[in-house]
């Protein structure tokens, strides 16, 4: 299998392909440095995401509570966790870094709140 990557480590916006198969890099060309390479491995053998969101506040029709994982998730995993914080509605108080839910879909991240809301 032959992947295509920009990477995005630094400005600089790299092309770099990606040749491997079964979890296994054979070959990368096109990094720039280090960085570059170790980014576009990553990428192709287990790509991850932040994943950043909105969820509901009981009592509030017109206004959401921003959240996001506390660590990347498998790019993999992102609509299995957005189907489960569609789920969820949260009660006021709350303090930024407030953990909404933890072990999202059983991956070891939490989504934690981004914002302090009274």
């Amino acid at each position: 299998m032959v992947k295509e990557i920009i990477c995005t480590v630094c400005p600089r916006g790299c092309h770099i392909t990606v040749e491997g198969d079964n979890g296994k890099v054979n070959s990368v060309k096109g990094e720039g440095c280090k960085r570059g390479l170790d980014y576009a491995t990553a990428e192709f053998i287990a790509p991850v995401r932040i994943l950043t969101t909105l969820v509901k506040i009981n009592g509030k029709e017109n206004e959401l509570l921003p959240v996001r994982s506390n660590k990347p998730l498998l790019k993999e995993k992102l609509f299995d966790c957005m189907a489960e914080i569609k789920k969820v509605s949260v009660n006021l108080p709350v303090k930024m870094h407030d953990v909404i839910v933890k072990d999202i879909c059983g991956t070891g991240v939490d989504i934690v709140a981004t914002k302090s809301l009274n």
